[in-house]
């Protein structure tokens, strides 16, 4: 994300510490924890040890983990899955809710790159995902606040949309996806802001209560029978014979497959696939309950809202709108809620200038894991099965993933995915952290304010 702030119609970098006319934007009560876990109910009971043999064993229990347990649980494996922290603690419980085709690079990139026939199964994945997730939702009774509200996607430049609004017309064309633009004059109509210069709506995109829907996913996978595991520390895994022996910090675990769905969260308990995934924080705020009519005003369709800056905003109100949460990446570094809160209020106040003076309630950030490829991957490296690296876009493709990696493990060919012979790339010399990222922030950070300037003047 990039942020601006707003003042007298320019666009300056708001950075470092937060300064105390920003820093009163906070509520007296701000909650630096995600919105979401205010809805949820106590936490179900799990047990205190994990289980000392087991078929499976999964390492991470996110959307990712959870779907693959449940898959293997309900294919006759016994299943235990393992947390460093409780359950739900990473981003599985601190996006935004906002659910995409997941799929970044274009049909066009990625013919270019693997073919035209690959490139079309890597795209149909994104919306194989987008579906499922609505028929794992219905089908689980998982009570989450799905809503196919449809995205609104803002250019921020009149460059970015007709540069948008050709790609728009090839997804239709060419993929059969549903995108329409609109164009400045009829913005209003979508989104309650004049700051951009029209956008594309994808009607079928979708929205969801993160926290409830991991909530759900969780109660499932105790009802199926499936072991987990919160506070349970992965330190080490090494291969005895036919089976793997898992160090924890509560005791060795000894299992037949092991299935790493760490994402983000992703440590040098697997140096490979650290090297793989770019650990980047992702800040989001949610305001004080709001007036209906103002709500109302900068939300009429209630679509969830993104834009076309390199460090992309995302934008939506809550499921019951009440309030509007507001989201991306502040900083070249990473940062605090109490530091990422007042930055990402400047920059919600310049998108929606009637929301000044309107208090934050909550503050809180998640760490996502982006890919050199901007693509997800899975996969089976040195025996262990492996699905990570969703960029930012992993609510539905996590699941989906997650899903057919438990099916790979019970041998099924349904558990083949257009992912599984891609290279998963890495650069030289990174180990897991990335020391490049504040350089590349920056540098993207510095073209969308040129842009965003230029445009600003009519240039």
């Amino acid at each position: 994300m990039v942020a601006f702030e707003a003042k007298d119609n320019s666009y300056q970098r708001f950075d470092g510490q937060p300064a105390d006319r920003l820093q009163s934007c906070f509520a007296s009560n701000l909650k630096q924890h995600a919105y979401w876990l205010d809805l949820l109910p106590p936490p179900p009971s799990l047990p205190e040890k994990p289980l000392k043999t087991v078929d499976v064993v999964i390492v991470g229990s996110g959307y990712t983990g959870l779907n693959a347990a449940l898959e293997t649980i309900r294919g006759g494996r016994s299943t235990l899955v393992l947390d460093a922290e409780n359950p739900g603690f990473g981003c599985s419980t601190r996006n935004g809710g906002q659910i995409s085709t997941s799929i970044k690079p274009s049909l066009s990139d990625l013919t270019a790159k693997y073919g035209p026939s690959k490139a079309c199964a890597i795209r149909q994945e994104g919306e194989n995902a987008l579906q499922w997730i609505e028929t794992l939702i219905n089908r689980e009774k998982i009570k989450c606040d799905f809503n196919r509200s449809g995205r609104y996607h803002a250019a921020h430049t009149p460059q970015h949309y007709e540069a948008i609004a050709r790609d728009a017309e090839q997804l239709h064309n060419k993929e059969g996806i549903e995108a329409y633009c609109i164009s400045k004059a009829d913005q209003r109509k979508e989104l309650g802001s004049n700051v951009y210069f029209g956008g594309v709506v994808f009607p079928r995109h979708a929205s969801v209560n993160p926290g409830l829907y991991h909530r759900g996913l969780l109660n499932r996978a105790i009802e199926a029978g499936v072991h987990i595991t919160g506070n349970c520390y992965v330190s080490g895994l090494r291969r005895d014979k036919e089976r793997f022996i898992l160090s924890t910090s509560k005791g060795e675990v000894s299992a037949g497959d092991v299935i790493i769905a760490t994402n983000g969260y992703t440590t040098n308990l697997t140096p490979w696939l650290q090297r793989r995934v770019i650990p980047i924080g992702s800040y989001v705020i949610a305001t004080e309950e709001l007036p209906t009519e103002l709500v109302d005003t900068l939300f009429p369709t209630d679509r969830i809202a993104s834009d076309t800056c390199k460090v992309v905003y995302y934008y939506r109100t809550s499921p019951d709108r009440k309030r509007i949460l507001f989201g991306g990446r502040v900083s070249a570094r990473e940062t605090n809620p109490l530091i990422s809160g007042p930055a990402l209020y400047e920059d919600m106040c310049r998108i929606f200038p009637e929301l000044a003076g309107f208090k934050v309630s909550h503050s809180w950030s998640g760490t996502v894991a982006y890919t050199f490829d901007e693509l997800a991957h899975t996969g089976l490296y040195d025996g262990v099965h492996y699905a990570m690296g969703y960029c930012g876009s992993g609510v539905s493709m996590a699941s989906y993933l997650g899903m057919k990696m438990g099916q790979k493990v019970l041998g099924q060919k349904d558990g083949q995915t257009a992912f599984d012979d891609l290279k998963f790339p890495t650069r030289p010399f990174y180990k897991g952290n990335p020391w490049f990222l504040p350089a590349t922030v920056a540098w993207y950070r510095w073209q969308d304010r040129r842009q965003c300037k230029s445009a600003a003047r009519g240039k």
